[in-house]
């Protein structure tokens, strides 16, 4: 998956660089799991400008990744997507990431278990928290998921962004771990 789409990668870049420019961009802060599957996979979706990832939810300033291993200081291992939404909506960018981690699964995404990895929508003004309990409850509506929604959704305090080598981690090592796909039949 990650060799053959270096010619994609690029020219997403290119044109991510062209629409960085729009000072009417957007962001939304999500946590669903390790930060690299879910960055890898935003990235790729159009009319998303940038991706970081990080930390947010907690109580301690200025965390380490070493700092939310332990799973005590409260924070989530999240991505800041920054999009475009003259063509990307909230909406449908939380329906997108319904459809690449699993939101019915308390504290745990694929191996990876604890506080840390939680499902949860940091939203950062009130029609951000709007939408966001209506996709969720479209979602559970929609009953493609076999199982309530467990995704927290959260008043955005803080985000911290991780240390540089996890930015773009999965690009720089295309065989490393992910337990975040697409899964088309999650669409609701």
């Amino acid at each position: 998956m990650m060799g053959s789409g270096w010619a994609k990668d690029m020219h997403n870049n290119e044109s991510k660089d062209m629409m960085t420019q729009n000072e009417h961009d957007e962001t939304a802060v999500l946590s669903g799991g390790c930060f690299w599957g879910m960055e890898h996979l935003f990235n790729g979706l159009d009319g998303v400008t940038d991706v970081t990832v990080g930390y947010t939810g907690g109580s301690l300033d200025n965390p380490t990744y070493h700092d939310i291993t332990t799973g005590k200081t409260g924070h989530a291992e999240s991505v800041r997507v920054t999009y475009n939404p003259e063509k990307l909506t909230y909406e449908n960018l939380l329906k997108y990431f319904f459809k690449i981690h699993d939101p019915t699964t308390l504290n745990k995404q694929g191996n990876d278990v604890g506080t840390q990895y939680r499902s949860a929508i940091f939203y950062n003004s009130m029609q951000q928290k709007n939408i966001a309990y209506n996709v969720i409850a479209a979602g559970n509506r929609s009953g493609v998921f076999g199982k309530p929604i467990v995704t927290q959704i959260i008043a955005l305090e803080q985000f911290y962004p991780a240390e540089d080598y996890h930015q773009d981690y999965l690009d720089k090592n295309p065989y490393g771990y992910t337990c975040h796909r697409v899964r088309e039949e999650w669409s609701f």
